[in-house]
């Protein structure tokens, strides 16, 4: 049980991000600058961590660079990148339900790339997490199906672009498991890992924010703070009390366990924000939930660290 509890509290604290993330978009902070400012800061807490323990700020040998470009500039910079951004184009919750659909990317490409065996079971979870995907969207699609010269009605437009984002943040966080495994393979430390993914996710950020020509709201010492926040909160307060949880149950029971992070965030999300679930979508999640618990029970990749 209190194994149990931890990972259930983990969860709480993964499911507050919200409360920050979603207000800076709507303040008029853009995405990128937003995970930019997160990538400073997590290197910067990275560097302090190895600093203390006597460890290189930068581990990796001249072939390791393309897994951790992988790791890096896809899962760290352009994932968490699109997850941010479509925040400000479609209800939160749907972003973070769709993330549902990880593991089943990262089975499939461990399978293609790391020749991992791949059940028939894992076959019955893609086409659940299909379904409830379909659930989740219905509504929007109904709506597009009906409309006429729907590419000219922005609010659509940018709906489709809002799960657009969230599908590619799924991909590029399902790859980024799938090649951090591999650089644990090599003999890698966690630590040393994340501290090279968040680095050079940072230098990947740096020419969207050449390119970026949106106006935004100009950064200030307050919504530092609250990226600092976030980072505490969602980061080093959640994780560390998932890993406490793990030492003390088994993957498999912290996979169920770890179903209260949708709920949670969905009921954040309804009391604070405003975002509420249809009826159809509610049971789109339950079903998409069910999918990523059988496949993370039966089908789990191990992973090198965590790929959010």
């Amino acid at each position: 049980m209190t194994g149990t509890l931890f990972v259930l509290l983990a969860t709480f604290f993964w499911a507050l991000d919200t409360l920050i993330r979603y207000p800076l978009m709507a303040a008029g902070f853009s995405a990128v600058h937003i995970v930019l400012i997160e990538h400073v800061l997590l290197v910067g807490l990275m560097s302090l961590w190895l600093t203390s323990r006597g460890l290189s700020l930068w581990a990796f040998a001249r072939r390791d660079w393309g897994p951790l470009l992988v790791i890096g500039a896809l899962g760290s910079a352009v994932g968490t990148l699109a997850f941010t951004q479509a925040f400000s184009l479609m209800n939160p919750t749907l972003v973070i339900l769709l993330q549902k659909l990880q593991p089943l990317v990262a089975i499939a490409l461990a399978g293609y790339l790391l020749n991992e065996p791949i059940s028939p079971r894992f076959l019955l979870c893609v086409l659940l997490a299909l379904f409830g995907s379909l659930l989740l969207i219905a509504e929007d699609v109904v709506v597009l199906l009906q409309a006429s010269q729907w590419h000219y009605r922005s609010e659509i437009v940018a709906r489709l672009m809002g799960y657009g984002l969230a599908l590619l943040a799924v991909v590029s966080w399902g790859a980024s498991t799938v090649f951090g495994k591999r650089l644990s393979q090599r003999g890698y430390r966690s630590d040393q890992i994340m501290q090279g993914r968040f680095l050079t996710g940072l230098v990947a950020l740096l020419p969207f924010m050449l390119i970026s020509s949106a106006e935004t709201a100009p950064i200030t010492l307050s919504a530092v703070a609250l990226i600092g926040l976030m980072i505490v909160i969602s980061g080093v307060v959640g994780m560390l009390l998932y890993y406490q949880g793990l030492q003390r149950i088994a993957s498999r029971h912290s996979a169920l366990a770890e179903m209260a992070f949708p709920v949670m965030a969905g009921v954040i999300n309804w009391v604070f924000l405003g975002f509420a679930l249809t009826i159809a979508q509610i049971i789109g999640a339950m079903v998409l939930i069910a999918a990523s618990v059988i496949v993370h029970q039966f089908d789990r990749p191990s992973t090198a660290v965590p790929a959010t």
